[in-house]
């Protein structure tokens, strides 16, 4: 899933970036709501966790523009011990729950995947760019209405840049999310895997939707939806 953050504090910012991604998510952290606006324009995301306290456009202010403009994804409120008076604003503003600072990680994890849960029904279930349709639920992915047999790698390396798309990808990212815990990663196997890529893409039609840029990783062109 793809998760957007908006906390204004780095060190928790980056911590939440952090575990959040370990547990399988592609997550997109911002320290203000102008950014968080920018993000949701451009991107598609499944659930935003949302810091009340931001500096400029206040977390309620935020919540409320969001689900004016029709956005309906899950929205997970960080809000202050103690302070009942923007825990009730912040749902009634449209956040679907809430978690008090400080908080354990598991806490937020577990409410988080509730939402999740709880929205599958209603979040977007695929992307597409062209004659390229990925299923999200099923992880199966279709080119011109026929199944693309792919590997799971070859699957999620095509997953995650789809999801950021029209966005350089490092390498480096890329073998983060498919060996999170090998320490020797050969960066070689990602270029092994987006040539297989590549080839079963253009099939019959020369469907180029990656582009490698040298030096700094490769490029989905094409815009999603």
């Amino acid at each position: 899933m793809k998760l957007l953050v908006v906390e204004d504090e780095a060190l928790l910012r980056h911590h939440l970036f952090t575990r959040l991604s370990e547990t399988g998510h592609v997550v997109q952290a911002v320290a203000n709501a102008e950014e968080a606006l920018y993000q949701v324009e451009e991107y598609h995301f499944d659930l935003a966790v949302v810091d009340l306290g931001l500096p400029g456009m206040s977390g309620l202010d935020l919540i409320r523009q969001l689900r004016n403009q029709g956005k309906s994804f899950p929205i997970l409120i960080l809000t202050a011990r103690g302070n009942w008076q923007d825990k009730v604003e912040g749902l009634a503003a449209g956040a679907d729950d809430y978690v008090v600072k400080p908080f354990q990680f598991e806490e937020l994890e577990a409410r988080l995947n509730a939402l999740l849960r709880r929205s599958s029904g209603f979040t977007q279930s695929t992307i597409a760019a062209g004659p390229l349709v990925l299923d999200l639920n099923r992880k199966q992915a279709t080119l011109d209405e026929q199944p693309l047999a792919l590997t799971a790698y070859e699957y999620r390396i095509l997953e995650y840049l789809m999801r950021h798309h029209q966005q350089v990808v490092a390498k480096d990212r890329l073998m983060e999310q498919l060996y999170p815990d090998d320490e020797e990663r050969d960066p070689n196997v990602i270029e092994v895997l987006v040539g297989r890529l590549r080839r079963k893409l253009e099939g019959e039609h020369g469907f180029k939707p990656i582009d490698t840029v040298r030096g700094l990783g490769y490029l989905f062109t094409e815009r999603c939806r």
